[in-house]
């Protein structure tokens, strides 16, 4: 932990076990992590699944926090949150799951190590991801990609909608 307070992004997903509800326990549960605050969480959002697999829709949204972790600290909490939550982490990429989180944004760096690499990788091509995301954050330079707000946000693939 670090003295310094970094802002950092959260993408949050989930298609199983009543996913609005593991979404709000998962803001609840990113709200406790140490050394860390929640600044902002997007509304809901309905999302034809991504990958290719078929499966029900994911809801997802996006979380604004404030923390001292370093990143690859903030990413081990929010991976201890999904096992907590259920998460089982099969051998089917994009496959369903109760709970994702990612560590889309990690203030202003590009980190890319075993097992973490920031911004997220894909970032700019999810609308899913991209759209919670500016919700929370309308001002945010994602390193590498530009301002959020000048990005091509496609609506067609996969569908979304608000759902709360």
């Amino acid at each position: 932990m670090t003295e310094h307070w970094y802002p950092a992004y959260v993408g949050l997903g989930s298609n199983l076990q009543g996913p609005a509800r593991q979404l709000e326990i998962a803001f609840e549960l990113l709200a406790r992590i140490p050394g860390t605050r929640l600044i902002r969480k997007s509304s809901l959002y309905r999302s034809s699944p991504f990958g290719g697999v078929e499966q029900p829709d994911f809801v997802n949204a996006a979380a604004a926090l404030m923390t001292r972790l370093l990143a690859a600290e903030l990413l081990l909490e929010l991976q201890r949150i999904e096992n907590e939550c259920g998460r089982e982490r099969g051998d089917i990429q994009w496959g369903p799951r109760v709970l994702d989180l990612d560590l889309l944004v990690y203030s202003n760096q590009k980190i890319d190590e075993q097992g973490l690499t920031v911004p997220h990788p894909g970032i700019g091509e999810r609308n899913f991801v991209l759209l919670p995301l500016a919700e929370v954050a309308p001002g945010l330079n994602i390193p590498g990609l530009g301002q959020i707000e000048k990005l091509d946000i496609n609506f067609s693939e996969p569908a979304i909608s608000r759902i709360g």
